[in-house]
């Protein structure tokens, strides 16, 4: 089973993250290397990208003659996507383990950040009920 697991930023998240001292940026980041590379080995990781920053982020629709309209960027959100990993495990509770794991990545000073991962199936395709 294919799981997406999502890493969420404050809105002042990519503000503070910049004011961390440099030793702690570098732990912080030589942590998500890691974390990736163990996935990758084990055969459990799919994909994994960190986002660029929210700033640079745009909601596009279709307008009426179908060319895209482009709106944002919506400083009045309170949490932005700030990365995700798509593993693959057999069951539900791997998911979790690999999520609680990147919870605990570190922040300043070293410190877990037991930050919140939302973990959500993959789908293969619309269930079988609605079809």
């Amino acid at each position: 089973m294919k799981y997406i697991l999502m890493m969420n930023c404050p809105k002042n998240g990519y503000d503070s993250f910049g004011s961390w001292p440099k030793k702690d940026i570098q732990a912080h980041i030589g942590f998500m290397m890691g974390f990736a590379k163990s996935l990758r080995e084990s055969g459990n990781l799919v994909s994994a990208e960190g986002l660029a920053s929210p700033l640079e982020a745009k909601i596009v629709r279709a307008g009426t003659d179908g060319a895209p309209v482009t709106d944002g960027v919506f400083p009045e959100s309170k949490e932005f996507l700030a990365g995700y990993w798509i593993v693959d495990v057999e069951t539900t509770e791997q998911a979790h383990a690999i999520a609680a794991r990147a919870s605990a990545a570190p922040g300043p000073g070293g410190a877990p950040m037991n930050m919140a991962i939302e973990v959500r199936q993959v789908m293969s395709g619309p269930p079988d009920d609605l079809l």
